[in-house]
């Protein structure tokens, strides 16, 4: 039983991940009927944006201690970080230390922007090109992405930790009333599964209950009938462009403890989030969360040891295995809709 709650925590947040980003590539081929293989770069830029915001909080400035010297007594140089310097070195060490989650006070501008910049830049002019263009277009636009932070930040992974105070475990099976100690899982991975819970329901509950979303929907499912209308829409749906780049970037920052940015990170995630939306069904949101958190938990039981040990390798395979499966029984997916992508 501890194993099995143990991998169940595992795959919600490997599904966590899978679903914020499928859920933003779910939201701009909804409304604009792109496909964006852009959007793994998206949440690459959220993660250097994590690292851009530590090592500009870890800026410093040298000055001569006294009270420190070399082995012939001459006193030492000592760097000061500038926020220790104007806001103290308790409130300062602190913002240093809580770096990672203040990145998303910096990201969600930044990526709102970036995607505004994307969309109307390049993907407006690929609306009513064939899904082919829009894949090849957007691809080779990740990989310049990815180019140009390997430019600037090199190639090896840059460690990005979370705030010390969610450095260490949980006992997660005392919560559920087994034996304390039973099982223990890593604090900041339970702060990203309900950071990603917040941010999933905060993108449904805008949909469903503001007017914005409620427009959104409806040109979703007619975009004819509501331009006639009079409603501009495709500002509306640029602007969820914006707010799905926003989504990718916060859900980018937030994995930066877990897994160390890299150059690549983007292209490892996309891949797997399009089989997620693929399975979850194209252009359905509900779709694209069950099917990231259900392949997350797949992934994870199959890469148990005592499952490698009977299918060997199955750990890698197990989630394009689940979706040749769905996809032969269910063309659509889990939960997608008649007509898309069907032409």
């Amino acid at each position: 039983m501890d194993a099995f709650i143990l991998q169940i925590l595992n795959g919600l947040d490997k599904g966590s991940a899978y679903a914020l980003i499928a859920l933003g590539l779910t939201l701009i081929f909804g409304t604009l009927g792109v496909v964006n293989f852009a959007h793994g770069a998206l949440f690459m830029i959220g993660a250097f944006c994590a690292v851009t915001v530590q090592k500009l909080l870890g800026l410093s400035f040298d000055v001569i201690d006294p009270t420190q010297t070399d082995f012939l007594g001459n006193p030492l140089k000592v760097a000061i970080p500038y926020v220790e310097a104007w806001f103290g070195p308790a409130i300062g060490g602190a913002i240093q230390d809580w770096s990672v989650p203040l990145a998303i006070l910096v990201v969600i501008p930044v990526m709102f922007l970036v995607g505004w910049a994307m969309e109307r830049g390049l993907i407006k002019h690929f609306y009513n090109r064939p899904h082919a263009d829009q894949i090849l277009v957007t691809f080779g636009l990740a990989i310049v992405i990815g180019e140009i932070i390997k430019a600037f930040f090199g190639a090896n992974p840059i460690q990005t930790p979370a705030p010390e105070v969610f450095i260490g475990t949980v006992d997660v099976g005392a919560w559920l009333g087994m034996d304390p100690g039973s099982v223990a899982y890593p604090t900041w991975r339970m702060v990203y599964f309900f950071f990603s819970a917040i941010i999933i329901a905060a993108v449904f509950a805008f949909l469903q209950f503001t007017t914005f979303g409620m427009v959104v929907r409806a040109g979703m499912a007619d975009r004819e009938t509501v331009g006639l209308l009079g409603i501009d829409i495709d500002k509306r749906f640029t602007l969820m462009f914006g707010l799905a780049a926003a989504v990718a970037g916060m859900a980018g920052v937030m994995y930066t403890p877990i897994l160390s940015p890299h150059y690549n990170i983007g292209m490892d995630f996309l891949v797997l989030s399009f089989v997620v939306v693929v399975v979850g069904g194209m252009g359905s949101l509900p779709g694209a969360v069950l099917a990231g958190f259900l392949l997350g938990i797949l992934q994870s039981f199959a890469s148990m040891n005592e499952v490698k040990a009977l299918i060997p390798g199955i750990d890698q395979i197990i989630i394009y295995l689940v979706a040749i499966i769905i996809l032969l029984t269910r063309p659509r997916g889990l939960m997608g809709r008649k007509g898309v992508m069907e032409d």
